[in-house]
């Protein structure tokens, strides 16, 4: 997820070097500039007296002679006899630099008489030659201070970043079922970092407290249903001993008692999650899954009987298990009788395979996979499920803290597939 994203000191070390090359470049051109136009003045300044020294000269000795000796050479157009070079014979009044012929670069100054042209051209090669030596070592320079430059950037940007890191690491360790937990910041860092931490273990404290009341609440209310339920479930223990009951009245007398025992197994499982969920991982209950199985059907089979519906056992697996069997019994429970409320003809296929998964395929109202992935993610969330109820959520919960895994998937064109895995559970012995 992170990792296309640059740490925080590779952007800073880029960023700087990027600022310091296009800094240098800034620099290093107006530098140039600068000396060009520099040099520009100092040739024109040198050649103009030269040329004015020379003007002078021949107007006062008209049969002075001039020797070109390659390095400062003159050309007159007023001299017939003066040889002047195709690249300077067009060249307006002024001073022009760049110039080449000779095999040689050449500045040279044009001035107009009122006879013809003066044009006199300096050899600059040599010149050319050491000011690019002088160049060289300001361009290595400038090339070694960027290179320190982000070295130290890039340790100054780690040492500022490590705090940070360390921050996140240790909010990356933080676990939803541990109370008590805080995260720490290192000696360094910086005094936002230390609010960041500060306000963040203010929340952890106070998202302990509410869990907290939020356990000691369905604690309290578990507690106070069992009573109740427990009346009820006794009440129709003994309305269904009388052999007097009318066949009609037993059969809802029995659906009673199978509600009220689902009411108490929701109950005990409120229970073990508000108490601590952890303690469910050490239940050494050793059971066969294939003989349970049968048995928790049997027990639903009655919520088929306004519909026409039917809850068929396919061959299973011997599949011996230790753990909690009434969370097992009721988790099991739940999913079946998810599985029938969400249907209204068909068969409902129970299935058990030698890894101790459980798979209930419902021929239901028809999930899209959109709809599945959402029901599963809000499962897996521990929050409640468009026609799942507390079952599903708090069958979530309880994948969490043993291990267990909870998936849907699709069964036909309309039904869906609940999977439970308790391989987790597995013995590998018959029990």
């Amino acid at each position: 997820m992170f990792g296309k994203r640059l740490r925080l000191e590779r952007q800073i070390t880029i960023g700087l070097i990027v600022y310091s090359i296009l800094l240098s470049a800034a620099v290093f051109t107006h530098g140039l500039m600068v000396n060009e136009r520099a040099e520009r003045m100092v040739w024109e300044a040198m050649l103009d007296v030269e040329m004015d020294n020379l003007v002078s000269r021949r107007a006062a000795d008209p049969d002075l002679a001039w020797r070109n000796d390659g390095k400062l050479n003159f050309y007159s157009t007023r001299d017939a006899a003066s040889a002047v070079p195709a690249e300077v014979a067009d060249l307006p009044p002024g001073l022009h630099d760049n110039i080449f012929f000779d095999d040689n670069e050449w500045v040279v100054l044009v001035k107009a008489q009122a006879e013809g042209r003066d044009i006199l051209a300096l050899d600059i090669d040599g010149f050319e030659d050491l000011e690019w030596d002088l160049v060289k070592p300001v361009i290595a320079s400038s090339v070694a201070m960027v290179l320190l430059l982000a070295v130290l950037t890039w340790l100054g940007a780690k040492l500022l970043s490590d705090p940070l890191r360390t921050l996140a690491r240790g909010i990356t360790e933080l676990r939803p079922e541990q109370r008590g937990q805080q995260v720490d910041v290192a000696r360094r860092a910086s005094a936002e970092l230390e609010v960041i931490a500060s306000a963040l273990n203010d929340y952890l404290a106070r998202n302990d407290r509410f869990v907290e009341r939020e356990q000691s609440f369905i604690n309290t209310s578990s507690h106070e249903l069992r009573t109740p339920v427990a009346v009820m479930k006794g009440a129709a223990e003994i309305a269904l001993a009388d052999a007097t009951l009318s066949e009609a009245s037993r059969l809802q007398l029995q659906r009673i008692h199978a509600t009220t025992r689902d009411v108490e197994q929701l109950v005990s499982l409120l229970l073990v999650l508000a108490k601590d969920p952890e303690r469910m991982k050490g239940a050494n209950d050793r059971f066969n899954l294939d003989e349970l199985l049968p048995g928790i059907v049997e027990d639903h089979r009655h919520l088929c009987a306004d519909k026409d519906l039917a809850l068929v056992v396919d061959t299973l697996a011997v599949c011996p298990v230790a753990g909690p069997e009434t969370v097992v019994r009721a988790s099991i429970g739940n999913l079946v009788r998810n599985a029938i409320e969400s249907s209204d003809r068909g068969e409902i296929r129970i299935s058990l395979d030698a890894g101790a998964v459980v798979r209930i395929a419902d021929p239901g109202h028809g999930m899209s996979p959109e709809e599945i992935s959402a029901l599963y993610a809000r499962v897996a969330r521990g929050g409640s499920s468009q026609g799942g109820g507390i079952g599903l959520a708090l069958i979530g919960r309880l994948c969490t803290h043993l291990g267990w895994q909870l998936a849907f998937e699709p069964n036909g064109q309309r039904g869906t597939t609940a999977i439970l895995d308790l391989g987790a559970m597995l013995t590998g012995r018959k029990a």
